[in-house]
């Protein structure tokens, strides 16, 4: 089970919103290259980073996509979202480094080019599902459509997607512990590889998602429990790679 610790990049800065709501930041570093060293010194391996300010604009923020090069450089391989809404930014986020994209916004409201992306790039886009009350959120979470998560899920492995990041909104930053249901049911529906975000707040949330064992999430996605010095980076992959070994 790989451990990507979270990045959220607004306004050049390392922040954490509270179930997404802009209202509602907590700045944690003026140097997310900083942040991603210190991940990659106790052993991340990917890192997931979200461009909050480009999720809103709809085009990938050029100051966010030049700290990802940087990232890049440090040998660190990273999902990146945010404002992916048509190839010019999604060619900007390939061009900066990142090694796999995440498409969320467009899945909805650009199938079209969300299917086109997953065939054309295969492993290297990812369905991104983010759930508020199980509905599909869209723009930077602003807006909710009327899609069921787990009716999208089967939408975009049809699309051809390969891998899902599944996001449940109202855990987000909360240290809430994960949406277990909601991921059995997902998996159950599509059968695609998941990358979980949302919840964790300690080493015994990773417990439980392994323990789904068939529909146990491929990556977890972990920020406010490593920001708010719930256990480590260092901590959750060896917990997690202890995991894989029993």
């Amino acid at each position: 089970m790989l451990i990507l610790p979270a990045i959220d990049l607004r306004g050049g800065k390392c922040v954490r919103l509270i179930q997404g709501d802009y209202g509602q930041e907590t700045v944690y570093g003026d140097d997310p290259v900083a942040v991603a060293r210190q991940f990659v010194d106790e052993g991340a391996t990917w890192i997931h980073i979200v461009d909050l300010d480009g999720a809103k604009a709809g085009q990938p923020d050029a100051v966010h996509l030049a700290a990802v090069n940087q990232i890049r450089d440090l040998g660190v391989e990273i999902e990146f979202g945010g404002g992916i809404k048509d190839k010019v930014g999604l060619a900007a986020a390939l061009e900066a480094g990142a090694s796999r994209v995440v498409l969320g916004s467009a899945i909805v409201k650009d199938p079209q080019f969300a299917e086109k992306s997953f065939r054309e790039l295969g492993e290297r886009a990812v369905a991104g599902i983010d759930a508020r009350d199980r509905k599909v959120a869209v723009h930077g979470w602003l807006e909710t459509s009327e899609i069921d998560a787990v009716e999208m899920a089967v939408r975009v492995r049809d699309m051809g997607a390969h891998r899902i990041v599944l996001t449940d909104i109202a855990r987000d930053g909360m240290l809430t512990g994960p949406n277990l249901e909601l991921l059995r049911e997902v998996h159950q529906a599509c059968g695609l590889p998941i990358v979980q975000s949302g919840g964790i707040a300690s080493l015994e949330d990773l417990n439980e998602l392994y323990s789904l064992g068939d529909a146990a999430p491929e990556g977890v996605i972990t920020g406010k429990a490593i920001y708010e010095g719930r256990f480590t980076v260092a901590q959750a992959v060896a917990h997690a790679r202890h995991l894989t070994l029993v």
